[in-house]
This record gives structure tokens, sequence and C-alpha cells, in this order.
């Protein structure tokens, strides 16, 4: 049962974007509520924003809005979605699922050209817009269980650095807390894929169950049987196996934790799929496009797509790992300082992917430590507003501050911080990136003072810089999971500093907009 004060706030919402009547469309991401309305023009900044929950508002093109919530908004968008006036009104799930019903070609081209856009702004080539969407829309869902996983790792990365437990010889206890984080890094192939695949229009158990029977007992099996090639490299002490199936040779890979795999068979699996319903007729959809779409694409991912992902995201990987090692201090402060304008425009999924896959193939991670750098440099702004609210008794401001920091500092997530409060105000950009700058100095000069190890397979390999062997949200919490820690603490409070500080003596508005502020205050205060 929903109460009536939260019930206020989502009729209150729903009158804020021109009423269930201009709502064609609605979902919801991690923090933002994301709606496609019949007229554009209709929603109220103004009236939205006034609302307790909504902490800022997006007007985006093509009749596309976004409203901030937070970390609550799956909870404002179940009650959204409870509204008698919006039982017409379809949602992310009835959209794209579209095994439920066979939508005609030509609708699923128009749903997919309008659902592959989220980002604030919009780019003019389409194509690469539908690029970072679909990268986007295949991660999002699991942020929740990513943030799940990278809290657990935190808490065994803080236990093992105090002493406190010995994770070289776990017990039995231990051995379950590890399969607790290890099965979302372990199955993100087929998480990745059942999204990719409902962002496309596929069946997405279809999709799932493609990249899943390449992580089965049986496929693992391949590499041990007598007729499978086994090549050692004499440098780096690897082993490669090419596998004999009907006399071809597929060579084999361990796709567990694999990104770029699962994300380029759902490409290509798209085509089939489409191709696939066109070709049978519409009462035998159910029986042959399944069967023959697990029957083309298993194999074709097998021997071709998934040593092409493969072989695509190590060649990244190592790009970026030449320039970390090469020329780490432009790579320290780079980082941090691009970030502040990937993230609003979506463009960051792929360096997120990047970091997951050297997880997997170096066993350790150098992007997440000056990343951090960032994250903290944006809380650091808004504290400050925090701070110059709470002084100036600006309950509008605090109110949205205060959800926002909670969000960052805890969860790592910086969108409530970007959207609610940094986009709003032209003069905040100049006070944060000089955080981002010497928050990424800091963690350049110590990183290239210290060396450390990391493991990965058992073996110990000599690394420089920041590091982290899990996929991580940069939040307080997560802070054990830097190594060397002291170097990455040190590197997150100046960049939260600086920010901060800049913002307390300089404010972060224009006169305007001081102005406007003033002027709410007072209407408020009367």
């Amino acid at each position: 049962m929903v109460d009536k004060k939260n019930m206020s706030s989502a009729e209150a919402i729903i009158e804020g974007v021109g009423g269930a009547g201009n709502v064609k469309f609605l979902t919801c991401c991690a923090t933002r509520l994301r709606f496609e309305l019949n007229d554009g023009s209709l929603p109220d900044k103004a009236k939205l924003e006034a609302i307790p929950e909504v902490m800022g508002c997006v007007a985006q093109s093509g009749d596309r809005y976004q409203v901030i919530i937070g970390g609550g908004v799956m909870t404002v968008f179940n009650q959204i979605k409870a509204l008698p006036s919006m039982k017409g009104v379809t949602d992310g799930e009835d959209n794209d699922a579209a095994p439920k019903a066979d939508k005609k070609s030509s609708q699923s081209n128009e749903d997919l050209k309008t659902s592959l856009r989220e980002s604030g702004v919009r780019g003019k080539v389409a194509w690469v817009d539908n690029f970072f969407e679909y990268l986007s829309d295949s991660f999002r869902p699991i942020l929740g269980v990513l943030l799940g996983a990278s809290l657990i790792i935190a808490l065994r990365a803080a236990l093992s650095s105090l002493g406190i437990v010995d994770f070289s010889d776990p017990s039995a206890g231990w051995v379950l807390v590890n399969a607790m984080w290890h099965t979302v890094f372990y199955f993100l192939p087929i998480m990745i894929a059942y999204n990719a695949s409902k962002k496309l229009n596929v069946d997405p158990w279809v999709g799932a169950a493609i990249m899943g029977a390449l992580m089965t007992p049986e496929f693992a099996s391949l590499k041990t049987l007598a007729s499978t090639v086994v090549t050692t490299n004499p440098i780096l002490g690897t082993d490669s196996y090419v596998a004999n199936i009907f006399g071809h040779e597929m060579i084999w890979y361990d796709y567990s934790g694999s990104v770029f795999v699962p994300l380029i068979m759902v490409a290509v699996l798209a085509l089939v799929y489409r191709l696939l319903k066109k070709i049978f007729p519409e009462n035998v959809h159910m029986v042959f496009v399944p069967f023959l779409s697990l029957l083309i694409m298993i194999p074709l991912t097998a021997f071709i797509l998934g040593p092409m992902g493969v072989y695509a995201g190590t060649k990244l990987g190592i790009g970026l790992a030449w320039m970390n090692t090469h020329a780490p201090f432009l790579f320290a402060i780079i980082i941090p300082m691009l970030y502040p304008f990937l993230v609003p425009l979506g463009l960051h999924w792929p360096l997120n992917a990047l970091m997951l896959l050297n997880i997997q193939t170096l066993g350790y991670d150098f992007i997440q430590g000056p990343m951090g750098v960032w994250n903290f440099a944006c809380f650091g702004a808004t504290a400050g507003v925090l701070f110059l609210s709470w002084r100036e008794k600006d309950s509008l401001m605090r109110q949205t501050s205060v959800g926002a920091l909670a969000a960052g500092l805890f969860g790592g997530i910086s969108e409530p911080s970007l959207y609610g409060i940094h986009l709003r105000f032209k003069k905040v950009y100049s006070r944060m990136l000089p955080g981002c700058f010497i928050g990424g100095v800091v963690i350049a000069v110590l990183g290239s003072l210290t060396t450390h190890s990391v493991m990965h397979d058992g073996v110990a390999l000599a690394t420089s810089g920041v590091t982290t062997n899990a996929f991580a949200f940069t939040s307080l919490l997560t802070i054990p999971v830097f190594s060397p820690m002291w170097i990455y603490a040190i590197s997150i409070l100046v960049a939260f500093l600086v920010p901060f500080f800049l913002i307390v003596f300089l404010d972060y508005r224009t006169d305007d907009e001081k102005a406007q502020a003033r002027a709410r205050i007072e209407a408020q205060a009367k």
C-alpha cells in the first residue's frame, strides 16, 4: 500500500510532465525517471523541481525528458506505475520484451531509434549516439548488483588488510563469502547479454542462453580433451588452447567476466533474430526463431565472435596499459579531467567496460584510482553547495545536496550531483575541475614514487600507481580495495577539499542565480 504523501508526489511528477495523457513511455535508470512524451514542451521544470523527491530535470530533444530522483528512483517509479491514470502507459519491461508480443518490423525499428538515446546532450551523428546508448543500457540495469558486489569486496579487503582473515587459505565460510561477489563478475557476460538483447528488442533469454553455453562445464572441458592442442607462451608463461570441433580448429577462451564478447554477440544476434522473424510465419516464431538463433549464434560466437571480442578488448586494454606504464603522470591527470565531460554525455561506459576487462586479463585495474579523484572532486563540490545552503537556510538546495552527497559518498554515484546541481549552475565546473586536476597531480606524483605487487593467477606482478583487483564504485566504503590505499586516500581527500573550499569562499552561482536563490528563500520564509 502506497502512503498518501508518496502517492501525491508521484501524482505531482506526472502532472509536472504534462499529465498522464502526455506520457508515451516511462522507464528508469539508476537515478532518473526517463520519459518519452507526446509533447516535450509541456513539462513544467519549476513545478517539478519544487517536489521534494526531485533533484533536478533534464530536457532532451525528441520529446524526451528526465527527472532526477537519486537512489530512491525505483520506489518513485513503482508509485507512478501504480497510479490509475498510468495503467495504459508502457514501461521499460513491457516495451522491450519483444517475445511477449511480436511487433511489426517498422514499429520495432522506430522503438529502437527512439530508445537508443538517453544522454542529456545528443550528438549529431545518430550511430554514435546509438552505440553509446547500447553500451550504457547494457550495463545500467546491473549497477545495483555491481555496487553490492563491490561493497562485499571492500569488506573482504578491509578484513584482509587488518589481518583479521587470511584469504590465502580461507575457511569454508569465507569461500562462501567470496562466492557472494564472484557470482556477479563470473556470470557478468550472461547479464550483459540479457540486457543488450532487451535493448535491441531480441528475446533476452536467447542472448543469455548463447553466452551461457560458452560458460557451461561442457564448454570448459574442451581445454582438457586429448584432441585439444595446448601451447605455452615462453615469455608470459600462459597457455592457449585450440580445440578440434568436427575437424575445424576453434580457439578456446574462458569467457567468465567477459564484457566485449556479449556486446558483439548480441549486435550480430539482433540481425539474425530479425531476419528469422521475417522468414518464418508469425505463428511459428516461438518455435523456430529461438531454435535457429541458438543453432547459428552459439557456434558463430565460439569460433569467430568470441575470439574477436577477446582480441579487441585485449588490444584496447594493452593500449591504455601502455599509456599508464610509459606516461603514468599524464594518464593520472587525463582520466579525472575527462570524466566530468564524459559522464553527462554517457560516454564513460567504454572505460567502465575496460576496467572490467583489465581485471579479467591483467588481474588488476589502473583506471579506477584516477577515476576516484574525479568522483570525490564531484562530491566535494556538492558538499560545498550543502555548506552554503545550510548557512543561507536554503531548504531546497540543502535537500538536493544532502541526497546527492549521500548517494556519492556511500554509493559512488555521481549523477544526482551532476544533474541535480552541477549542470544547473554555471560556475560549479570552474570550482570542480581544479579539484580533478590537483587530485590527479597528487595521485600521479605519489604513485610514481612507489611500486607494489598485485596477485594474478597466483603470480605476484610488480606495478606502480594506484590499482585495484576489483570493480568498485568509488565511495568511502570502497577505499580499502585500492592499493596503495594511503595514496588513494590522500588523493581523493585533496580532490574533495579543493572544490569544497573554492565553493565555500567563491560561491557556485552567478549574481543572477544568487538573486533568484535569495528571492526563493525569502518566499519560503513567509
